[in-house]
């Protein structure tokens, strides 16, 4: 039961992201800039889905294996080393910024808009995978956390 309800909130908590990142936000640059968004490039569409089919499995191995969501307010529980996790420690970061670079190609008439986010979110992310994350994944899971990390790159 555990695991199914962890799969619910999983689903929950990504619709409200990735509507915030990937509509919202578009949207509301589309209409400071005057413009309607047709999208363009519509090889752009690979990109993304590449991106969001990493994001997707990411959050799934955090819903079925550790229990919890990508949400900070609900952290797997069990630490997560399967899947795309093996071989990087954040795989899930890699899908968001390839879905935005998918984005930014995709709509053209922002581009500038959602490269500037791409790289204000890429900043803040690095921050907060060092300062916050990482110190929080030591408490939590000690020595198994720092194995993890000699054995797999950031």
């Amino acid at each position: 039961m555990s695991r199914a309800f962890a799969v619910v909130r999983t689903l929950v908590v990504g619709t409200v992201f990735l509507s915030i990142w990937f509509y919202w936000l578009p949207l509301w640059f589309a209409h400071i800039e005057g413009v309607s968004l047709a999208p363009h490039h519509p090889w752009a569409w690979t990109v993304f889905a590449v991106g969001a089919a990493l994001s997707s499995w990411c959050a799934m191995e955090f819903a079925l294996r550790g229990e919890g969501t990508p949400a900070p307010f609900d952290p797997p529980r069990r630490l997560v080393i399967t899947g795309l996790y093996r071989w990087v420690r954040n795989p899930m970061y890699l899908g968001m910024a390839l879905m935005l670079v998918g984005e930014a190609i995709l709509l053209s008439q922002i581009w500038r808009e959602m490269a500037a986010l791409s790289v204000v979110l890429a900043t803040a992310v690095a921050v907060m995978v060092i300062k916050k994350e990482e110190p929080d994944l030591q408490r939590q899971f000690g020595a198994e956390f720092e194995e993890y990390c000699r054995l797999v790159p950031r």
